[in-house]
């Protein structure tokens, strides 16, 4: 069943950061029934949309507003991703739903907020970034910041931020409370993801500039090199164990650049070696030699080579060439379930010869 199976929610189809919550509660067994839109594109369009109940509903037709809410009404949670107001104007904004089920944890994802003076403005994921300040912590020195796909905006701020809020009040509700409303912005969640920079900066142990940080690039030992044949080895030989691993395995222990490891002075001469060393040989050949030494020394694979590692195989990372779910649980592991629609929609009032009469409306896909 997983460790959410029991738990109903509904979803209502949107891209980025909604599904990715949508996709981690289906992981973990929950039965998430997947609103859509007539014509909206389809399930098999969108790579998250695994493990969802897919149902096609006219929300431009009473009778489509009626029946998502008789379906709030028997499901524990609900999520969104539409801009403020949009679905109170559709009829079913928080306040409608929760009157009609108090225990309603209702889900809502946004850019900027349900609240502030940019909550109603358009934006994507780099922008989000931009005003929490993460982004400007990503690049090299001198450089302007470089963007990091979506994945601290729309999923590690956005849709893990408002799945870890959706399980956290299912337990408040399973434990006496109420339901109640997650108001889960990717401005808030990038900015919570960068809690352990700020904290380092107020102690002044981290500057306000990129690329000049223990972690950002700036030390020669926590940082990417070209290797001979154009690919790419990743060092983190971070603490002084570590370091003396990769200074031993490279061979340059009396070497005046890696007198002192912590010494920003000799770091330019340390990254210059470094830059050397690693172009001398292909990346795998590094991969081989590093080899079971805790030097933290990792080949950089693309994104077709990560499935077929060693340890990905073994752990089965990568199922059908995509990410499995995360994390692990030893007594409740997550499966894919297949649940037919009409199933649901019986169970909640609804039979047959009006499910048949709302498809011959278009009310109903």
């Amino acid at each position: 069943m997983g460790a959410l199976g029991g738990i109903r929610i509904l979803e209502l189809a949107g891209i980025g950061p909604a599904p990715f919550c949508g996709m981690m509660l289906a992981d973990h067994g929950a039965e998430v029934i997947r609103i859509e839109r007539p014509g909206g594109g389809g399930l098999a369009r969108d790579p998250l949309a695994r493990g969802r109940i897919p149902l096609t509903v006219d929300l431009k037709r009473a009778e489509g507003v009626a029946l998502v809410r008789a379906l709030a009404r028997a499901s524990d949670g609900l999520i969104e991703g539409f801009r403020p107001g949009v679905m109170e104007r559709l009829g079913l904004g928080p306040e409608t739903l929760l009157q009609d089920h108090p225990k309603l944890v209702y889900g809502r994802m946004t850019g900027f907020g349900q609240t502030g003076p940019l909550a109603a403005r358009a934006g994507h994921d780099i922008d989000y970034l931009a005003l929490s300040g993460t982004l400007h912590t990503i690049g090299r020195a001198g450089e302007r910041p470089v963007m990091p796909a979506n994945y601290l905006g729309d999923f590690g701020g956005g849709g893990m931020l408002l799945a870890f809020g959706m399980v956290a009040a299912l337990l408040a509700v399973r434990l006496g409370a109420p339901g109640q409303v997650i108001d889960a912005a990717m401005t808030d969640g990038s900015a919570l993801l960068a809690t352990l920079i700020h904290g380092l900066r107020a102690q002044g142990l981290w500057r306000d500039q990129r690329g000049v940080n223990l972690l950002d690039g700036g030390a020669p030992f926590y940082d990417v090199y070209v290797c001979a044949d154009g690919k790419f080895i990743a060092v983190g030989a971070l603490e002084p164990e570590f370091f003396a691993v990769l200074v031993a395995e490279l061979g340059v222990a009396g070497e005046p650049a890696f007198a002192a490891q912590m010494d920003p002075a000799l770091w330019p001469a340390m990254r210059a070696r470094l830059t050397e060393i690693f172009a001398s040989a292909p990346r795998d050949a590094w991969a081989a030699r590093f080899a079971g030494k805790d030097a933290c020394v990792a080949p950089v694979l693309s994104l077709a080579e990560a499935p077929s590692h060693s340890h990905n195989a073994a752990r089965e990372t990568f199922r059908a060439g995509m990410p499995a779910a995360a994390p692990r649980f030893s007594a409740t592991p997550a499966s894919v379930r297949r649940i037919v629609p009409d199933d649901i929609l019986t169970e909640i009032g609804y039979d047959r010869a009006t499910l048949d009469a709302l498809r011959q409306a278009r009310v109903l896909g």
